[in-house]
């Protein structure tokens, strides 16, 4: 196949699909609006699963590197009342199949896996045009245009690419969410980082919760959720710390101090993220020489599948083009058939949130997670 294939966004899942059209000798570009690599931090900890995140990684030959990437021990899991109770404490024995990985360390073993070139740095794509005879044109905000004629929308919630194939807009679906860092945490924060304990914690109340994680070299990288409209904040400057968090512990007052120190003791601003959603079983029909993938396609909150599903995508998109050198309309038709199918399981099964907090919480993340282990 000699098409160019072009990617909008480098994220995991365009990485992916990226990895394997280059295994299979297919050109390849991948923009990507972040100046460079490390431009931002790539989110927190990451349990790749055996049914698609690790199955994508072996189809992109990188199942040696993300083994080397597992932290050990971090498939733990308790979950706390508000005043710290231990309801559940449930280590990592080592039979666990969901191994946690960093995000950014993952996302790098992809970049190092390409040819330099392949990734074009710093170009944010601000609009995308049908031209004629089934070619596309991206408009950067440097002023330059990419025209391609097979175009894959792998830039996350709000991209660019989608409205070529459908109108639908992601929805706020009620939970707000500030991201918090605590480093050296057993040295320098210790009570919060006994409460966290090995892997991960789930201190959880109707209405709002503090889930946080163990990452590497001790830091306990913290989400505080709430149950809030989508205007909570709106009267203040999310770029002053000491405002954004005085806000949000207040929201938590009379929890354990053990625990609202993972907000009040951050050694990073307080970062605050809406979570969106697209509509359950999102799909569009076939437009000739374009399609998504990952959020791009099928945003949905976090729940622990949206980096295996993009993945996924990646890996099943590459492998549909290269079984189909010269029908790419075949291979786009496969593919997305497959990942309606996928994406729209994966929304009805998804009730986490109001196991996390629904008026039974945290005593239904407790059953939830006990009976996942019953019925393993």
């Amino acid at each position: 196949m000699t098409t160019p294939v072009t990617i909008i966004g480098a994220g995991l899942g365009g990485l992916v699909l990226a990895r394997v059209l280059h295994l299979h000798g297919i050109p390849v570009t991948v923009h990507e609006a972040e100046p460079s690599p490390a431009a931002r931090r790539q989110g927190g900890l990451l349990d790749i699963h055996p049914w698609n995140g690790q199955p994508a990684l072996e189809a992109a030959g990188l199942t040696e590197g993300f083994r080397e990437l597992i932290l050990e021990g971090r498939e733990s899991y308790r979950v706390l009342d508000r005043h710290g109770t231990v309801l559940l404490d449930r280590p990592d024995d080592g039979t666990g199949v969901r191994p946690e990985v960093q995000r950014g360390e993952l996302r790098q073993l992809l970049l190092d896996s390409l040819p330099h070139g392949i990734v074009r740095w710093g170009g944010k794509v601000t609009g995308v045009r049908a031209l004629d005879e089934g070619r596309y044109e991206a408009r950067l905000n440097d002023g330059t245009t990419v025209v391609t004629s097979l175009l894959v929308g792998a830039d996350g919630a709000w991209s660019r690419v989608r409205p070529l194939l459908s109108d639908a807009t992601p929805r706020y679906v009620g939970v707000s969410v500030v991201e918090t860092f605590l480093f050296d945490g057993d040295t320098r924060h210790p009570a919060a980082a006994k409460a966290v304990g090995a892997g991960s914690l789930f201190a959880l109340a109707p209405g709002k919760g503090i889930v946080a994680h163990r990452e590497s070299g001790g830091t306990l990288h913290t989400y505080a959720q709430l149950l809030k409209p989508q205007d909570w904040l709106a009267d203040v400057d999310v770029t002053e710390a000491a405002t954004v968090t005085a806000r949000v512990v207040e929201e938590f007052a009379g929890w354990a101090p053990e625990l609202t120190a993972l907000i009040t003791e951050s050694d990073t601003p307080p970062v605050l993220r809406r979570l969106f959603t697209l509509p359950v079983r999102h799909r569009w029909d076939r437009v000739p020489g374009v399609t998504l993938l990952g959020d791009a396609a099928h945003l949905m909150p976090p729940n622990g599948e949206g980096a295996n599903l993009a993945m996924q995508d990646g890996a099943e998109l590459g492998r549909a083009i290269a079984a189909h050198p010269d029908d790419t309309e075949a291979a786009l038709a496969e593919f997305e058939q497959a990942m309606f199918a996928r994406a729209a399981a994966e929304a009805a099964d998804d009730d986490l949130y109001e196991v996390m907090f629904g008026d039974g919480a945290p005593n239904s993340m407790v059953a939830l997670l006990t009976g996942a282990e019953q019925t393993s």
